[in-house]
């Protein structure tokens, strides 16, 4: 594992835990809200005047410019899914602030997001030297656009709002934020300042539609059906976008990458799901 790998890392986990902690903040207060104001922006415009909200916000953009420092020393098979390790974070958490016990599933799936990302760490995946680009990436970001628009759609022919397509477009728009951001670390790379305000300005953009339809899920649904599918989505999603926008190629450590990332996925699912966690994000 060369040092850009190692440094990128690090960076990665410190991102991981300024989401994950802005994520509870924002979450807690999001289940104070009347769902009337499901998928609208009066939810946005309620949450914005809260203070503990606006904590989490804040948090949450600082995790923003540490992603995107850590893509430029690390690929994003790699980042993505140390960005997972913040649920550990939230697992201390909810055991020492909430009391909730750690059992055999906490421990099993702990150890699955740190082996899946030590398997990928020494797989070394190295970052690609030319950004996503073409048709391929055309086809995933046109995929992910589809799916996060798919509780809209749904609303104005059926006319509810349903948690399944909810938790897709939460997981297809926070996917979106962080191919985006990848891109961003390319463009600046490349100096060139347009495209990285454009690519910043699409990342927002899909990251509030994500966080929107995800509060929206949280209000219909119990977090341990909104959480766990919508993290998993979040992980693996980016990581096969970029793989077939040819922006990030394995070679032979293909395998050792695959395993991790599964590791990653189960581990993630099953944290998500833990009492520990799931208070938190809800």
């Amino acid at each position: 594992m060369d040092g850009g790998n190692l440094a990128g890392m690090a960076i990665a986990a410190a991102a991981a835990g300024c989401y994950e902690c802005g994520y509870a903040l924002q979450a807690i207060e999001a289940r104070t809200v009347d769902q009337r104001h499901a998928l609208r922006l009066s939810l946005a415009r309620r949450l914005a005047a809260r203070r503990r909200w606006l904590a989490g916000t804040a948090l949450s953009l600082v995790g923003y410019p540490l992603q995107v420092a850590a893509l430029t020393l690390a690929p994003l098979a790699l980042v993505q899914p140390m960005l997972a390790l913040g649920l550990l974070l939230l697992l201390a958490l909810g055991h020492f602030y909430l009391r909730e016990p750690i059992g055999r599933r906490e421990l099993l799936a702990t150890a699955g997001i740190v082996a899946g990302v030590l398997a990928i760490a020494v797989a070394a995946p190295q970052r690609a030297e030319s950004a996503m680009h073409g048709t391929g990436l055309v086809v995933v970001l046109a995929l992910l656009v589809a799916a996060a628009a798919l509780p809209w759609l749904l609303r104005a022919v059926r006319g509810d709002t349903r948690g399944g397509p909810l938790v897709v477009a939460a997981g297809a728009g926070d996917a979106f934020a962080a191919l985006a951001a990848a891109l961003v670390a390319a463009e600046l790379e490349r100096g060139r300042i347009g495209l990285v305000l454009l690519w910043t300005l699409a990342a927002a953009a899909a990251a509030g539609v994500g966080f929107l339809c995800e509060m929206t899920a949280l209000q219909l649904l119990p977090a341990t059906r909104v959480a766990p599918p919508v993290l998993v989505l979040q992980v693996v999603v980016p990581v096969l976008g970029a793989r077939v926008a040819g922006g990030e190629q394995w070679g032979s450590s293909a395998p050792l990458v695959w395993g991790g990332l599964a590791l990653v996925a189960a581990g993630v699912a099953l944290l998500a799901a833990s009492p520990a966690v799931s208070r938190l994000r809800a």
